[in-house]
């Protein structure tokens, strides 16, 4: 697998707060409200700023509860759900973010394809995995900082769902970062993590998104804000996975097993 991108080294990471960056993000707002997109739409620019399109499959992985279905609401700057209820099929959520690279100054629109499915229905029928993980460019692993369960579950989800696809991106990311305070997941057990598994891990957290003034209406570019280290962080580690693949960067060859 190919070494991590250092953080911030393939996508100018605050560019979505620039003025040029904020002309780009208006193709996914109206009205300061984030636009849904259907399998089929795209964001539409005006030919002046039209820009290359990179399309990614996503497979959200975890235990049940931890936040997957919450996630991409997040992401795709929907309503997060109150009250928890299991998936019972395969629900794909599509989520567009323009993004510069650093090395060529040039804007790419990225489109991830968010495939999420419940952990009853990945039991209960054995075509449903092996439709998730399918063409998937990146897998991202769920745990909760309130679950010590679904952390302690990490190394099993990666071997089960990813240990066949060495060199797709895997990330991990802890949801309910907010309560902390209560973390059954210490930091210097995520540090032995990170440190084992060489993987990126984010957190993110679920407090509902802030609203505009009718105080009902998700304010579209808050929600941005706070999720943009994430669609960031997929867009780097992606992009520098194509890049690698098409042999425009070396390939370090893996270290020897100590």
């Amino acid at each position: 697998m190919a070494r991590l991108p250092a953080p911030g080294s393939v996508i100018v990471p605050d560019w979505h707060e620039s003025a040029e960056g904020k002309e780009y993000l208006a193709c996914i707002l109206r009205k300061n409200r984030r636009r849904v997109f259907g399998l089929l739409e795209r964001p539409v620019l005006s030919p002046p700023v039209a820009i290359d399109t990179a399309c990614y499959k996503i497979f959200v992985s975890g235990k049940s509860g931890v936040g997957k279905t919450a996630l991409v609401a997040k992401l795709a700057g929907l309503e997060v759900p109150v009250v928890h209820h299991e998936t019972t099929g395969i629900q794909t959520t599509v989520v567009f973010w323009p993004a510069k690279l650093q090395a060529s100054d040039r804007v790419v629109m990225f489109r991830f394809e968010f495939w999420d499915c419940g952990e009853s229905a990945l039991r209960k029928f054995d075509h449903m995995l092996p439709a998730c993980q399918e063409k998937t460019d990146a897998f991202l692993f769920l745990f909760s900082f309130t679950d010590r369960a679904s952390f302690e579950d990490l190394p099993g989800q990666l071997a089960r769902v990813a240990g066949e696809a060495p060199g797709v991106v895997r990330m991990v990311i802890g949801s309910k970062f907010d309560q902390y305070m209560h973390t059954d997941v210490p930091e210097r057990d995520l540090t032995a993590f990170r440190q084992a598994w060489e993987l990126p891990l984010l957190r993110v957290k679920s407090v509902p998104g802030r609203r505009l003034a009718d105080g009902r209406t998700l304010d579209g570019r808050a929600g941005l804000a706070d999720i943009a280290h994430v669609l960031n962080g997929l867009a780097e580690q992606l992009w520098h996975q194509d890049q690698v693949a098409a042999g425009l960067l070396p390939n370090p060859p893996e270290e020897p097993p100590s």
